[in-house]
C-alpha cells in the first residue's frame, strides 16, 4: 500500500482528531481529583486545550503550557482569557492540581519546576500508554521504535519521572481510551500529531514512516474503511509535601 501523502498540519490535526480520544482519562483524573469550583489547574503540556476547557467548564480556574507555538495558537483561540504560556512554567498560582496528561521528556523535565508553584498537598497528575498488552496501538507504535530509540513513558518511567520530580507517587489509575478513526487517512494523520513518531520523521524519509503506519494500521481498520484501536492508559498521582 502506497502512502496517502495528504498533507499533515500536526497542531490542527491533533486539534479536530486525536486530542478527544483522550477526554476519558481527563475525565477520570478530574473526577478522581474533585476538579471543579475553586480548582486552580496547571496544565503542562496542554496541547491545544481540550484538558483545560473541560476542567474551566467544570469551574476550574485554568492556566497552561506547551511549547507549541500552532497548539498554543490553537489553544488560545479555544479559551482567549486563559494564560497559556509559550514556554516555560507560567508564573501564578498557588495551583492545587497540576498535570502532564502527555508524559514526554520535555514536559517531566519541567515537572520539579512547576512544583514550586503548587500548594501544599497539591496534587501532581503524570499519564502515558498503558501495558503494551492492553494497548492495541503498542503495534503501531512499534513503527516508531523500529526506526529510532524511542519508547513510550510505561508505568515504570511514570513513577521513575515522579521521583526525578522529588515527589512520591500517592495513587494511580487506568483508563480505557480506545481511538476511533473515520479512515486510515484520519488515522494516520491523528497518529503523527501525537508526535510520537517525530524522531522517526527527523531520521528517515517520512513517506516511509506514513507507508509503514498505513501497513501497521491494516488488522485495525473495519469492513466500512473506519480504524478502531482499544488502548488502556495510566496515569499516577502524586502530592506537593506539606
Amino acid at each position: 500500500m502506497t502512502p496517502t501523502l495528504v498533507p499533515h498540519h500536526p497542531a490542527r490535526d491533533w486539534a479536530e482528531i486525536q486530542e478527544r480520544m483522550l477526554v476519558p482519562l481527563y475525565e477520570a483524573v478530574y473526577d478522581r481529583l474533585g476538579v471543579g469550583a475553586g480548582s486552580r489547574v496547571l496544565g503542562l503540556g496542554c496541547g491545544s486545550g481540550l484538558a483545560l476547557l473541560i476542567a474551566a467548564g467544570r469551574g476550574a480556574r485554568v492556566t497552561g503550557a506547551d511549547r507549541d507555538h500552532a497548539r498554543v495558537a490553537l489553544a488560545r483561540e479555544r479559551l482567549p482569557r486563559v494564560r497559556i504560556a509559550g514556554s516555560g512554567v507560567p508564573e501564578g498560582g498557588p495551583y492545587d492540581v497540576i498535570t502532564a496528561f502527555h508524559g514526554t521528556a520535555r514536559v517531566v523535565g519541567g515537572l520539579a519546576a512547576a512544583t514550586r508553584l503548587a500548594e501544599p498537598g497539591a496534587a501532581v497528575v503524570l499519564a502515558g500508554w498503558g501495558p503494551a498488552e492492553r494497548c492495541a496501538t503498542a503495534s503501531v507504535l512499534r513503527v516508531a521504535a523500529r526506526l529510532t530509540d524511542w519508547r513510550p513513558m510505561e508505568r515504570a518511567r511514570l513513577e521513575d519521572a515522579v521521583a526525578a520530580a522529588g515527589l512520591r507517587a500517592a495513587g494511580s489509575g487506568r483508563v480505557s481510551c480506545p481511538f476511533g478513526y473515520a479512515d486510515r487517512d484520519s488515522a494516520v494523520r491523528g497518529l503523527l500529531s501525537t508526535g510520537e513518531f517525530d524522531a522517526a520523521i527527523e531520521a528517515t524519509d517520512p513517506d516511509q514512516v506514513e507507508k509503514e503506519l498505513l501497513e501497521a494500521l491494516e488488522p485495525f481498520a473495519r469492513p466500512d474503511g473506519t480504524v478502531w484501536m482499544a488502548n488502556d492508559f495510566r496515569y499516577v498521582i502524586a502530592r506537593v509535601a506539606a
